[in-house]
């Protein structure tokens, strides 16, 4: 909605967003913890004061969080992604790796602010810029953990969004990265080798 204001330009109203309800059986993302359910909502009494809470499960980590209702939203609780989301995260998956220059323990606090973020897109970042095929050079110890970790949580949504398997899952975004990174791979090969022949044809002809 735009109000004119004295000097005759629109004057836009800021809407609030109605907060987001959940209901129990519901599966959401929290970003500490990835996927989880809700269990159902409760009214929990604490120092003299009753606050409506979600009771949310999360299998993988065998932990029951319980967060306010009213702080639900702020906290970063979602619903699962819907599939132009996840089509996007795909579409990451198979982009270009970004690695900064930067010195590996300020990398590694970017990739784990990403991976507890609660964005699937994100997540998906860390997945293709720390995924190496055999043939690439190896990871660290700790590249790996975050790799795995990573994929982890990105596998779980996905799985829950297309109401598969983990082992599904995974494998559809293992299938994704592999076949991107090895198109990647071999078209930097060809460009090599094309430069590398008119390389040695300039040099035959001088």
């Amino acid at each position: 909605m735009a109000l004119r204001s004295g000097n005759g330009r629109p004057k836009h109203i800021k809407r609030t967003k109605k907060p987001v309800r959940f209901k129990a059986n519901q599966q959401i993302v929290y970003p500490a913890h990835g996927v989880g359910k809700v269990e159902r909502v409760e009214e929990q009494t604490v120092a003299e004061f009753t606050l409506e809470v979600y009771v949310v499960k999360f299998e993988q980590d065998k932990m029951t969080l319980c967060v306010p209702t009213a702080k639900a939203q702020q906290a970063g609780m979602r619903p699962l992604s819907n599939d132009l989301v996840l089509k996007d995260a795909f579409t990451t998956l198979t982009g270009r790796p970004r690695v900064k220059r930067t010195m590996w323990s300020r990398r590694a606090q970017e990739y784990e602010s990403k991976i507890n973020s609660g964005d699937l897109i994100l997540v998906a970042e860390v997945v293709r810029d720390l995924f190496r095929l055999p043939e690439q050079p190896e990871q660290s110890y700790s590249e790996r953990q975050l790799f795995e970790q990573s994929l982890d949580r990105m596998m779980r949504e996905v799985a829950a969004i297309r109401k598969v398997d983990h082992g599904k899952a995974t494998d559809e975004v293992m299938n994704i990265l592999i076949e991107a990174r090895t198109k990647a791979l071999r078209k930097a090969e060809k460009k090599a080798e094309a430069k590398a022949a008119a390389e040695e044809a300039k040099n035959d002809a001088a």
